[in-house]
């Protein structure tokens, strides 16, 4: 039956994708009690972590179960990207070079509040691409890394500096709320 949970686990949590699946939706849908789903979670993240005949690994980020990439993919992930670096970027790409460009250093809970989703999988994309990289940890709570933007995204946006970026507007907050609701 061991095998057979991890892989209803597996199939939900990857089914998830990157923002993941939190710890109390796993319970609620598959139907397990919270000690034996934690006990077969912690089975699975330390085998995926000790398999070295796998790419990825379970992990569990702020409550919610996810799989991400191990780190020993990150230079062929950066090779698969190389060809892409003058592509065209995706929105999520923009918003999260921008958040981090704008407010550098920065955590990726702190990116996430401000945009509104989750970004792990945006931040590893852009990590792999070179457009940003850790700088450093914060003290806080679980140690935190901190990103900033890479010359390569100085070159691939053709900034001498991070001055050359336009200026944000400033918003009243209450001026914001009578444009809105007017």
């Amino acid at each position: 039956m061991q095998s057979n949970i991890h892989a209803l686990i597996e199939g939900v949590v990857f089914i998830a994708g990157e923002d993941g699946v939190p710890f109390s939706r796993l319970v609620e849908v598959l139907g397990i009690d919270e000690e034996t789903l934690q006990q077969h979670l912690d089975d699975m993240v330390t085998t995926y972590v000790n398999a070295v005949d796998r790419g990825i690994e379970l992990v569990n980020y702020g409550g919610s179960y996810k799989f991400v990439s191990k780190a020993s993919v990150h230079e062929f992930a950066q090779k698969l990207f190389e060809n892409f670096q003058n592509s065209a970027f995706s929105q999520a790409a923009l918003e999260t070079l921008a958040i981090i460009a704008y407010k550098q250093p920065i955590t990726r809970v702190e990116i996430e509040e401000i945009r509104g989703v989750g970004c792990d999988m945006m931040l590893r994309k852009l990590l792999a691409r070179s457009l940003i990289k850790e700088v450093g940890r914060t003290d806080g709570p679980g140690k935190p890394f901190l990103y900033a933007v890479t010359e390569a995204f100085m070159d691939t946006f053709k900034l001498q500096s991070l001055e050359e970026l336009p200026d944000l507007p400033n918003f009243d907050e209450a001026e914001e709320t009578d444009q809105l609701f007017g």
